[in-house]
């Protein structure tokens, strides 16, 4: 997937779509638009099961992941991982096409 950043046409970035998104590379601003862009590019490719890597910190980036998340209409479930990552990843269900 490629976005551009909307302040800046030129700047151009690259996304793989895995399953897996990081967000640690990405500003706060971008949230908004990627995380739903990124549920639709997974969901095209056929994988509904994603992890969504957003750290510990204060926990602010996690609040607004799972609140974009509750208003995807493709999230079945969501929730913060179990495993050895901890509350800085949440991962997510969504609904087949």
């Amino acid at each position: 997937m490629t976005m551009a950043d909307r302040k800046n046409p030129e700047n151009v970035f690259h996304v793989v779509i895995d399953g897996e998104l990081d967000l640690h590379t990405f500003n706060p601003s971008e949230l908004g638009t990627l995380v739903d862009e990124y549920i639709d590019a997974c969901r095209e490719k056929g994988i509904y099961n994603i992890r969504i890597i957003h750290g510990k910190g204060t926990g602010a980036l996690r609040r607004s992941v799972h609140k974009l998340l509750e208003r995807n209409r493709f999230v079945i479930n969501f929730g913060i991982d179990g495993g050895r990552s901890g509350w800085g990843v949440t991962t997510a269900t969504l609904q087949k096409n």
